[in-house]
């Protein structure tokens, strides 16, 4: 009998199983569709959540949209504006540098740097053994010369009396003609040894010997160095003076070699200095150096800029902005540029009422306002070209909740 009721209850068991089974399969596949719907319904909300999650992703209610103006990135002509630091510096076209013409002891020294000065002016004055032979010779010679004159007189008279010949008359003519060239080669080694023309006319009019040489300016110009001082032996050849004209002076920048290839003799040139409120002065590129300092991996390069009102002095700073031709690049208004960590960003609009925080690399501004885009944004992006500083600012409240 136990045997009999045991085969029962396990034939009762899979019989139950089997009954069972269909209804337990049903309710799992309704609780699966169940469970799908669910997530399908629920995936939006995730992906927003997603989105509320990424830190670059500003999304604005839409009765805030009139707040933000969105245009496209566009195609402008651009032209390629470089800025390298510079400074000023004197035309060494129009610099002297005056030295000594003769060896001797500075007696006087007349001028201090920063004076205007004007050509002929006596700058020191030169105690010399040197100028005293000079003199010396210079009036032997202008009196061997005045002997000859006599003698070619004498001469041109005893002819007509017929008592020499002609032979004799041409002697002393060339005697004449050598004579007033040892003269004129006395008088001019006195002019390089600073002695004045009238001077040297004083000189062969009265004998009167000048007790120094002097050290003249021989330009209009300020005085920008000086590197003598009473007493000092002097010999010629040693610079004594430097004398500038400041009514032109150089611009000099500093250009990057990477850049090398973007600027042209001729082009444009801007050029700001700070010290004179931000004035701005215009100009070419006149020069453009053939090497590369291997220290600062730049070139130089320089424009040169009128100054007849003095303004502009020697070693000031200046900004030089190479403007070149103009090309098609792809711009963004500098309104809708943010600046954060020393990079820059725009918003770009991804769906309706949603801007992403973008970095992007941007040249610098042009006069219109525009920044050409280098890298990060297409023609045709949409992008937030007003309102841009505003919606950081949501975007930045929206991370500290």
């Amino acid at each position: 009998m136990p045997y009999f009721q045991k085969i029962s209850v396990q034939s009762l068991s899979v019989t139950a199983v089997r009954w069972l089974a269909p209804a337990v399969a049903a309710l799992l596949l309704a609780a699966c569709g169940k469970d799908g719907s669910s997530n399908t319904a629920q995936a939006p909300a995730a992906a927003a959540s997603a989105a509320a999650a990424d830190p670059n992703l500003v999304r604005i209610q839409p009765a805030m949209s009139h707040h933000f103006k969105v245009g496209e990135v566009q195609l402008a002509d651009i032209a390629t504006v470089q800025e390298v630091v510079g400074r000023i510096d004197a035309n060494e076209k129009l610099v002297t540098r005056i030295g000594a013409g003769v060896t001797g002891r500075i007696t006087q020294v007349l001028t201090e740097v920063g004076e205007q000065v004007r050509p002929g002016q006596t700058l020191a004055r030169i105690a010399s053994p040197e100028l005293t032979t000079a003199q010396l010779a210079f009036l032997r010679a202008n009196s061997q010369a005045s002997l000859a004159e006599r003698a070619v007189d004498r001469a041109r008279q005893l002819i007509q009396a017929d008592v020499i010949g002609t032979a004799e008359l041409q002697r002393r003519e060339t005697e004449l003609a050598i004579a007033r060239a040892e003269s004129r080669a006395a008088a001019d080694q006195l002019r390089l040894m600073g002695m004045p023309a009238d001077g040297i006319q004083r000189l062969a009019a009265s004998g009167s010997l000048q007790e120094a040489a002097n050290v003249t300016a021989t330009i209009a110009g300020v005085v920008t160095e000086r590197t003598v001082s009473q007493g000092q032996v002097t010999q010629p050849g040693d610079p004594l003076y430097t004398v500038a004209d400041l009514s032109n002076v150089w611009v000099i920048g500093a250009l990057p070699e990477a850049a090398a290839r973007t600027v042209n003799l001729g082009q444009a040139v801007e050029v700001t200095v700070p010290a004179l409120e931000g004035r701005k002065l215009t100009g070419k590129v006149v020069f453009i150096s053939d090497t590369v300092s291997p220290d600062t991996r730049t070139l130089t390069v320089r424009t040169q800029v009128d100054n007849r009102d003095r303004q502009l002095k020697p070693q000031m700073l200046a900004t030089l902005r190479l403007v070149g031709p103009a090309v098609k690049q792809p711009t963004v208004p500098s309104a809708a540029v943010v600046r954060e960590n020393d990079r820059d960003h725009v918003y770009v609009r991804t769906a309706d009422n949603t801007y992403r925080f973008t970095p992007v690399d941007l040249g610098p501004a042009t006069l219109e306002g525009q920044r050409p885009v280098l890298k990060g944004l297409t023609v045709g992006t949409p992008l937030v070209v007003e309102g841009a500083f505003h919606l950081h600012n949501e975007r930045k409240r929206a991370e500290l909740q």
